[in-house]
């Protein structure tokens, strides 16, 4: 007999799939059940409607992306390299979640509803990963003290998240992931002045 806590997996997983191919409006509970080969009715055992399914894959999926990030940040000391660590992954996702990356990008983003009921605990949590990378950098010595991580956190996670979407709906990018995130690192760490010319 399938688990609870399986069954609701399976049903979040299907809406993913759901979701990603005929778009969070026009997506109805039958087709999620359909999806997930369970009755109608059973996905109301587990979810008040589709946001709240939305809401909880979203949750989900970004606890499992937090704990995915965090040890492999555990593993590096330099604040510079972790910064590539997090970028490099956070657009990797959309290599390996591609169905996940399209809803995540566009439905989350179209639906005022869901930004009305959620309280954006988890993805806070997020973001703040990029804070803390700031505030070891800063108490190191190599990141600018006079910089907010509050602002910069954003302000990076902004530029993964347009680059994010820039595949979502492009077929070409014309970038890898890999210069992506060297190149939205380089932008942040060392700004888009010219170094200094060496003195002869």
């Amino acid at each position: 007999m399938m688990r609870v806590s399986d069954k609701h997996s399976k049903i979040t997983q299907a809406a993913v799939k759901v979701f990603a191919k005929k778009g969070f409006f026009n997506a109805r509970i039958s087709d999620i059940a359909k999806e997930a080969k369970v009755a109608d009715g059973t996905i109301y055992l587990y979810f008040n409607n589709k946001y709240d399914i939305l809401i909880s894959l979203f949750e989900d999926e970004i606890g499992k992306i937090i704990l995915q990030v965090k040890l492999l940040l555990e593993k590096e000391d330099d604040p510079c390299q972790k910064l590539h660590i997090f970028a490099k992954h956070h657009l990797l996702l959309l290599e390996e979640k591609k169905d996940l990356a399209e809803v995540l990008q566009m439905e989350l983003r179209q639906s005022n509803e869901f930004m009305k009921e959620y309280r954006n605990t988890k993805f806070i949590e997020y973001i703040d990963i990029i804070s803390a990378i700031i505030h070891q950098g800063q108490d190191m010595g190599i990141f600018n003290k006079a910089i907010s991580p509050g602002i910069a956190k954003r302000a990076i996670f902004g530029a993964l998240d347009e680059m994010s979407r820039l595949w979502v709906l492009a077929d070409d990018p014309h970038y890898t992931i890999e210069e992506t995130a060297d190149q939205v690192c380089n932008l942040f760490l060392n700004g888009l002045k010219n170094p200094p010319a060496p003195t002869t």
